[in-house]
């Protein structure tokens, strides 16, 4: 198997693969063929820089082509692909270059001072550059197995350290799963998928997921702003969208939503979403947002069916063959070998349990048609009097206050009660912090849910801490300490 042949060079070479939209407001499209020869020459520059199979090659790209180029040529001679995010800093980048010991790094101009501050013992070769196309010799397709080492993401870290997964190279056709029953994409359709190079969903769904159904990908090589992001939409007729929940949620609170004719489907995963942004969706596109779940060990695991009208705060259904057993209230995969896309060992080399249940450490309810409801991590519980308490439902409540922008919720420990439940909040524009505003919030949260889960502290603050792919850190929340003293 090799994708760089069994999906880029067998697609017809005049089909559309990539739009590109830089940093300049320049646009661009991409041919599969235009993809096949760049990969493949630049495949052929790789290994006159002696990278061979099972080599690492370190990329800190945006979603710009290269980023793609460099995926596709790694795939092509069995190389790992090793995507790092451009929000990484020095210290962030020196532990992944020491614990996977990339022999070759592709960077962007604008990444080589970070870069350089991390020291690499490895050569870099630095983007924009034609001539890191211009080889005379593009290398020959590499044939793979299916455990042969692919891709390494890092875990999130929303408990600590990010720990390395390699993934085999099954991970890429793997994709065909969800792309076919969640992401939705058609030939012929743009699919935008929003998430920035190193996070997991970048690596299946910015342009994999998208080419395995027969679509081409959008690449916006700009940083984030609301109603930009609406005139793409509108301007390029994009039929999907994979964006964040932090990103709907701003877009719900920030920008005004109306229906846009050429998009068919919404999609997001990551973090449950709140139902009030749920509502703001339906009620300006007409189209309702399907939630999905999933792991960087696991890949994609759950999806709301295409076709089935969506619940509010659902992730959905396991994805079709995936076995998945709810164990204590905990989600479990039973068999990992019916996960097309479960990983293939740690970076430091152990291997994954492939021969026994994967035990998520995600807490999760059940309906009785199937679907589930995310609750929180194990770890992320709040047990309070007694009183177990899942962090989401009280940040949804604060998030449908007016004056909230953002909101995250840990434990805080407290003598009587063993924990309380202590809120973070980021307040929207016009808003200021105040202990009245504090005390409104609470009284808010008592109304909108059970009174027992409401904040018994709340502070504020500008931004809330979080990882590259935009989950929020509630391990950094929990070992911040309490900035402020309890109210009510």
């Amino acid at each position: 198997m090799n994708f760089a042949l069994d999906v880029v060079e067998s697609a017809p070479a005049e089909r559309l693969a990539l739009v590109e939209l830089d940093r300049d407001g320049r646009r661009r499209e991409w041919t599969f063929g235009q993809v096949a020869d760049r990969s493949a020459r630049l495949a052929g520059t790789f290994t006159s820089h002696n990278v061979r199979r099972r080599d690492v090659v370190l990329t800190l790209i945006g979603n710009r082509p290269e980023w793609v180029f460099t995926m596709v040529a790694c795939f092509r001679i069995g190389a790992i692909a090793l995507p790092c995010n451009e929000q990484l800093r020095a210290n962030d980048l020196r532990r992944r270059i020491e614990v996977a010991h990339p022999k070759l790094i592709v960077a962007d101009e604008r990444n080589t001072s970070e870069l350089g501050a991390a020291r690499p013992d490895c050569p870099t070769l630095t983007i924009p550059d034609e001539s890191l196309f211009a080889s005379s010799q593009p290398a020959p397709a590499a044939e793979l197995k299916p455990t042969d080492p692919c891709l390494i993401t890092f875990t999130s870290g929303t408990t600590g350290e990010p720990r390395g997964v390699v993934h085999g190279q099954r991970y890429l056709p793997g994709q065909r799963l969800q792309a076919e029953h969640w992401l939705g994409a058609r030939p012929g359709d743009l699919v935008w998928c929003t998430a920035a190079s190193g996070w997991s969903k970048s690596a299946r769904n910015v342009f994999i997921a998208p080419w395995l159904g027969g679509a081409a990908a959008l690449l916006h090589d700009v940083r984030f702003d609301p109603a930009q992001r609406l005139d793409v939409l509108r301007t390029e007729r994009v039929s999907v969208l994979c964006m964040a929940p932090t990103e709907y949620r701003l877009i719900a609170k920030r920008a005004t939503l109306s229906p846009m004719p050429a998009l068919r489907t919404l999609v997001a995963a990551g973090e449950a979403l709140n139902p009030e942004v749920l509502l703001v969706f339906r009620e300006g596109t007409g189209l309702d947002i399907r939630d999905g779940y999933g792991q960087t060990e696991t890949g994609q695991l759950t999806g709301m069916p295409i076709g089935e009208p969506v619940r509010p705060g659902s992730m959905g259904r396991p994805l079709p063959g995936v076995n998945l057993e709810i164990e204590d209230g905990e989600l479990v995969l039973q068999d990992p070998a019916t996960d097309p896309t479960f990983f293939v060992a740690r970076l430091d080399g152990a291997p994954a349990p492939s021969n026994e249940p994967w035990r998520t450490g995600d807490r999760v309810t059940e309906d009785e048609d199937g679907y589930l409801y995310f609750e929180g991590r194990n770890d992320d519980l709040i047990i309070s009097s007694g009183y177990r308490i899942g962090p989401f439902e009280v940040e949804s409540a604060l998030v449908s206050h007016r004056a909230v922008a953002e909101a995250a919720v840990v434990a805080a420990p407290d003598e009587e009660r063993g924990s309380v439940v202590r809120a973070v909040v980021v307040l929207r524009d016009g808003f200021a912090p105040t202990d009245d505003l504090a005390t409104e919030l609470q009284e808010h949260v008592k109304h909108r849910t059970a009174p027992y889960k409401y904040p018994r502290i709340v502070e504020f603050a500008r931004e809330l801490p979080k990882t590259a792919s935009g989950k929020i850190r509630r391990a950094a929340l929990r070992a911040g300490g309490t900035a402020r003293a309890p109210l009510g």
